[in-house]
């Protein structure tokens, strides 16, 4: 059973569908206006996990994620350079889809842009008026929100606690200073289009409720964004909705936390705030998806060096169990065998998978908890090394061999689930060592070079010359692995 923590009810409820077997599944996308941030890639790594999550589970999931193409934003950037508002909205929606190809976030199945549904918005404002939820005011339409008894439900926030504490412009065309726009009047040279109050453009809001409609029904099951969006964007999301419908607009709101650089929250007054183009130059695209994973999605999550490089870290650890887990079975698929009948460490290992079945399916039942998943992959993998590293599989030992293929099988079905340690261990540590050598590192032919001189200082029993390269090594992170064919090395 999949529990979801609900924002509107602020609890975890069992998660049913609409519809049985079908989920349909909306999350805020980007305002195209520059390149996007580490907390965009945030959102967009998680619900993408609880999108593959849900289909793994056997559900039919139609997945929607926007991309606001038109926006005060996109006209002030377009105003600074010599690009036209267009070109502007064109070239970072395709810088954005880059970042999300680089992170392993799948496209979704449907990626509405606001200025392709004009025509739905307009309709959906008309049908807002003449419910008598929505009034023109100078060319501008506005929600009149005293008018929607449940405003404030989604955050918890009182009307009148709201207005005393905004520092909401006073504005004369509004009835009430907490209305909200839904269509506003072009100024000259602003994009417009004709509507039935004169020219103008869509407001933030009614954009994701047009485009949610349209793809997903007036009534679906999962919305999705960042917790800043919580208030108001999606409460006013569901007040123009539901006054335009009369029905529940969404079953289940999530909300991601929010991304801190070094405890402090991410801004770019105080210097700290990163784009995913920037970090994705510094780091493995695929540390950066685990880093954003190993906290569970509703808690915030601090950015730091020393994060990315325990995330890279943890990658190395897996990419080892790989390559040797691919030494000792080769290309072996694994066959049936006798839980009951198995005894020494293929027992251990057995009852070692079986839990991790039960605890990655728990914790990614449990409101997606992929921090408590990935727990369970790693402690499934040092079940598997001391298999596999301590030598314990002779040739001969056909059972051990099978419960091994089943670790196996276990280990990648969950990474398929995340997008994570989809890499061969010779691509991933080959990047690595290309890496190094930009970080003023030993390169690949230097750390050869000095395993090579080491292999022979202890073939000389020059002892001290081969412990001073070995720490010359740890010191660069860099750790050796003697075995029987040899001394192999990998970054810590």
């Amino acid at each position: 059973m999949i529990r979801i923590y609900n924002t509107l009810s602020g609890q975890k409820e069992e998660f049913r569908p609409i519809s049985d077997d079908a989920v349909r599944m909306y999350a805020c996308g980007v305002t195209v206006y520059d390149h996007s941030h580490i907390g965009h890639a945030r959102g967009a790594v998680v619900f993408d996990v609880v999108v593959s999550y849900l289909r793994h589970r056997g559900y039919k999931v139609k997945y929607a994620r926007n991309f606001t193409d038109v926006d005060d934003k996109i006209i002030k950037r377009a105003a600074e350079t010599d690009m036209t508002w267009q070109a502007v909205a064109e070239k970072y929606t395709q810088e954005y889809i880059k970042d999300m190809d680089a992170l392993g976030v799948g496209r979704p199945d449907v990626e509405p842009k606001a200025t392709e549904h004009i025509p739905e918005i307009i309709d959906l404002v008309k049908r807002i008026v003449g419910n008598g939820y929505g009034y023109e005011s100078g060319g501008d339409v506005f929600f009149s929100v005293r008018k929607f008894k449940g405003y404030g439900k989604l955050s918890g926030k009182s009307l009148d606690d709201m207005v005393a504490g905004s520092r909401v412009d006073v504005d004369g065309r509004k009835e009430d200073p907490m209305d909200f726009v839904l269509w506003k009047s072009s100024k000259p040279g602003e994009p417009a289009w004709d509507s039935p109050w004169g020219p103008g453009r869509p407001g933030w809001h009614i954009e994701c409720s047009a485009m949610s409609f349209k793809h997903l029904g007036e009534t679906f099951d999962i919305h999705g964004g960042g917790m800043d969006l919580q208030f108001p964007h999606h409460e006013n999301e569901i007040a123009q909705a539901e006054a335009a419908t009369g029905k529940p607009f969404v079953k289940y709101w999530m909300h991601n936390g929010f991304v801190n650089v070094n405890r402090e929250k991410m801004s770019k007054s105080l210097g700290n705030f990163f784009t995913i183009k920037e970090i994705l130059a510094k780091y493995e695209p695929e540390a950066i998806r685990l880093f954003l994973l190993s906290t569970h999605y509703r808690n915030p999550i601090d950015f730091s060096d020393q994060s990315l490089k325990d995330a890279r870290a943890a990658l190395g650890r897996y990419y080892s169990m790989v390559e040797a887990l691919t030494e000792a079975l080769g290309d072996y698929k694994g066959g049936a065998y006798d839980a009951d009948k198995l005894t020494g460490v293929a027992r251990k290992l057995h009852k070692a998978t079986a839990a991790f079945r039960s605890k990655f399916y728990e914790a990614m039942d449990d409101d997606f908890n992929t921090a408590g998943a990935l727990g369970a992959v790693y402690e499934l993998v040092r079940e598997v090394n001391r298999v596999t590293v301590d030598k314990v599989l002779s040739d001969g030992d056909q059972v051990l061999k099978d419960v091994l293929s089943a670790s196996r099988d276990a280990l990648s079905e969950a990474s398929g689930i995340l997008n994570l340690f989809q890499k061969t261990p010779a691509d991933w540590f080959n990047r690595q060592a290309a890496g190094a050598d930009a970080s003023g590192m030993p390169s690949d032919d230097e750390i050869k070079a000095l395993i090579e001189e080491r292999k022979q200082a202890r073939a000389g029993k020059n002892w001290k010359r081969a412990d001073e390269i070995r720490d010359i090594l740890d010191a660069k992170g860099i750790e050796l692995l003697d075995g029987a064919e040899g001394t192999k090395w990998r970054l810590k």
